[in-house]
Parts: C-alpha cells; sequence; structure tokens
C-alpha cells in the first residue's frame, strides 16, 4: 500500500530495524508459533528478521513489488518470500501453525479488506494456529508519519467481532491508546 518518503525512510533504517528487534520479543511472549509460520506484509524486513532467528520454516506474503525483491535479496532461501495480497493468498487451506502480521493493519485500504485478509489466515491456518497481531493506533506523530499514506486504524471495540466474524476463537485484544493495539486469536 502507498507510503509517503518520510515513512519509507523510517520503515527502512538501521534504527526502524533496531528497535522491533529490541520490541518484538515482548510480543510473541507466550505465542507458541509452531513450525510453519506465515508473516502478511513484511514490508523492508524488520519484523521477518527477528522471525526467521526464532522459527523453523517461515513464509512471507508481500504485496510491493520492490519490498519483494529486497526480501528475496536479503533472505535468499531462508524465507519463502512471495508476492501477494493478504486477502487472497496463494496458499492452500489448514496450511500455516501460525499467522503474523505487525504493523502493517493500517495500510490495508479498508475495513473490507482488513476482515478479508482476517478471513483469509483463518483459512490458512492449521486448526488450533494461532493468529498474532500487532499494530498502531493514531496520535499526532502516527498521524504526521502517514500524510499522503494509506492509513486505516483498527478499531478497538470492534475488532474481536471482526475476529470471531472470520472464524476465529478464544480472541483477545490489548489496547494501548495512542500506543498499539494487540491481539491473538486461534482456529478452532
Amino acid at each position: 500500500m502507498p507510503m509517503n518518503l518520510m515513512h519509507r525512510k523510517l520503515c527502512s533504517s538501521k534504527k526502524w530495524a533496531a528497535d522491533v528487534a529490541e520490541r518484538m520479543p515482548g510480543m510473541l511472549d507466550g505465542v507458541e508459533l509452531g513450525d510453519d509460520v506465515l508473516e502478511i506484509g513484511p514490508g523492508f524486513g524488520a519484523t521477518t528478521r527477528v522471525l526467521a532467528a526464532r522459527v523453523e520454516r517461515l513464509t512471507a506474503v508481500e504485496i510491493d513489488a520492490e519490498s519483494v525483491r529486497l526480501l528475496r535479496a536479503e533472505f535468499g532461501e531462508r524465507v519463502e518470500i512471495v508476492r501477494g495480497d493478504g486477502a487472497r493468498m496463494p496458499f492452500p487451506d489448514r496450511h500455516f501453525s501460525a499467522v503474523v502480521c505487525f504493523t502493517m493493519l493500517h495500510h490495508v485500504p479498508s475495513p473490507a479488506q482488513q476482515d478479508a485478509l482476517f478471513a483469509e489466515a483463518h483459512r490458512v491456518l492449521r486448526p488450533g494456529g494461532v493468529f498474532r497481531g500487532v499494530d498502531s493506533q493514531p496520535n499526532p506523530r502516527f498521524r504526521l508519519l502517514h500524510v499522503g499514506d494509506t492509513m486505516v486504524t483498527l478499531d478497538p471495540h470492534t475488532l474481536p467481532d471482526r475476529l470471531r466474524g472470520a472464524g476465529f476463537a478464544d480472541v483477545e485484544t490489548d489496547h494501548q491508546p495512542g500506543r498499539r493495539i494487540s491481539f491473538l486469536a486461534r482456529r478452532a
């Protein structure tokens, strides 16, 4: 999805990658990802670097062609990088042990397309598999960073029902206003 130049520079910076590497283990504490994980929307790969070191097998689906090229050059055979849309994924049903997405859902251009992504995450998960996501919530700095970008933030009040509507069970959310929202849901 479209990102302005300032946003692209931030998300591709070494500082951003270092911040992600520091914060991400806490986002995964207590979450059993299993042996075959799918990451939706890795962007410049900061989260992918952390995941690749933690999981046995990692696949990432990315919509942006240039990001796919850069990710393939960096990860080679260690991570399967697939160009595609998280709302229409080219993977078989019940394939992955976990699906994750970090700081990318607000770039999905509408709640309906976010819901399609949730349904696809459910479809490709094995029974008992988990869907873990973390995304930003609006604040003045976040809004400034997204001038000219796609920015459709998750509503913390409707998110649990949206995930249940996609078929998920055991939905848990944690909302930190002005900072982030995280969720963990399971395919029954």
